[in-house]
């Protein structure tokens, strides 16, 4: 049996959204789905029981971080990931590839891998297709990434080119190096910048490989929502049905919306824990940016009906907003509480339309209600 295995139970007759289940060694969890991001072995002020109560079924963690520390071979020596950081359900971890050529100047890019500067100390490091898979296998992650370069917007035909052919090469090696690991499953990223023939050999190279899931990479990289919706249309008529669809690094509910309607499963994002760190709450209709004074005497939650801690427990907005204005770090673990569970409530309520033949209807009803900049 493979490591990875996707069950769809439902489709949409009109778009492409469908409802699934992927089963891997540490579980099956329902899809479409939002995975919280675990940067460094933790989502950032939310414990593994937290998440459990959020009901999160799969979490991301970063190659990159957990390569310059602790390093993989302490993971390893603990047991694995999992055990490390006490979470019993399944973990995707990325190649590293986003991170390190989020560096710029810092690193150098050849075909066997990337030299870099560490960011924490200032130190020569090295990645490759095979010291990624060496790490995610000692990490002992469920879903593992294939190493890959991410094209930046813009990008001329010829890098991207370039690029998306090394990621090809790439990808042959991550898939070599991970020759034996049977209790994990390794995703190829499809690439091509903003290039729809770039993007039909990328995904063309990958489906010969075989993999047991696609992700869909170089998108949401500040190109316009248009363009990348476009690309998505595109990519994902190119892909297998009987597969797991992965877009990367998308995290906001209209955009959620757009990717499940296209036949995405699986999204991930930091940012519901990051904005939460600045005050600012996700609601259906928007956003609550819970410094404005405005909600100094609110003693709403919130949102009504939530079933986050926050809101089920009574914590309300003025309180929220005086946690905030006091520097006490339990306003920001409350905001992440509830953006972690309003994405993962979202998800499933989405699921739900999906599974009983309305998702029009859901997808219509939210965007008619749905204002990111209101406050």
């Amino acid at each position: 049996m493979p490591a990875i295995k996707y069950e769809l139970v439902a489709k949409d007759e009109k778009t492409g959204a469908r409802a699934g289940i992927i089963h891997t060694p540490h579980g099956s969890f329902p899809t479409p789905i939002f995975m919280p991001v675990g940067t460094q072995a933790s989502v950032k002020g939310v414990s593994p029981d937290e998440l459990l109560d959020i009901n999160a079924g799969i979490i991301l963690s970063n190659t990159y971080h957990l390569f310059l520390r602790p390093g993989s071979e302490l993971v390893k020596k603990a047991g694995g990931l999992h055990k490390f950081m006490h979470w019993p359900r399944a973990i995707l971890t990325d190649s590293g590839g986003f991170q390190v050529f989020s560096l710029g100047d810092l690193r150098k890019i050849t075909e066997e891998g990337v030299t870099f500067r560490s960011h924490l100390d200032g130190s020569k490091k090295f990645l490759s297709p095979e010291v990624s898979m060496k790490v995610q296998r000692d990490l002992g992650s469920d879903i593992v990434m294939a190493f890959d370069e991410c094209v930046p917007y813009p990008a001329d035909f010829e890098y991207a080119k370039q690029s998306t052919e090394r990621t090809t090469r790439w990808a042959i090696r991550s898939k070599k190096a991970m020759e034996g690991a049977g209790n994990q499953g390794l995703f190829g990223i499809v690439q091509g910048g903003m290039f729809k023939e770039l993007r039909r050999y990328s995904a063309e190279a990958l489906i010969e490989l075989d993999f047991p899931g696609y992700a869909v990479g170089g998108l949401s990289v500040g190109e316009p929502p248009e363009l990348m919706n476009e690309m998505l249309d595109y990519t994902l008529e190119l892909l297998p049905q009987n597969k797991p669809r992965y877009l990367m690094g998308v995290g906001t509910p209209d955009y959620l919306v757009e990717g499940v309607a296209r036949g995405i499963d699986m999204f991930d994002c930091v940012y519901p824990t990051r904005v939460a760190r600045n005050g600012m709450a996700m609601v259906h209709s928007g956003r609550i940016v819970i410094k404005n004074g405005e909600y100094t005497e609110d003693e709403r939650p919130l949102e009504e009906g939530c079933g986050c801690y926050a809101c089920r427990n009574g914590y309300t907005r003025s309180y929220i907003r005086h946690l905030f204005r006091a520097g006490e770090i339990f306003g920001l673990r409350l905001l992440s509480l509830h953006n972690l569970y309003f994405l993962c409530q979202f998800m499933r309520d989405m699921r739900q339309s999906i599974i009983d033949g309305r998702f029009g209807e859901f997808r219509s009803e939210f965007l008619a209600n749905y204002n990111p900049k209101a406050k």
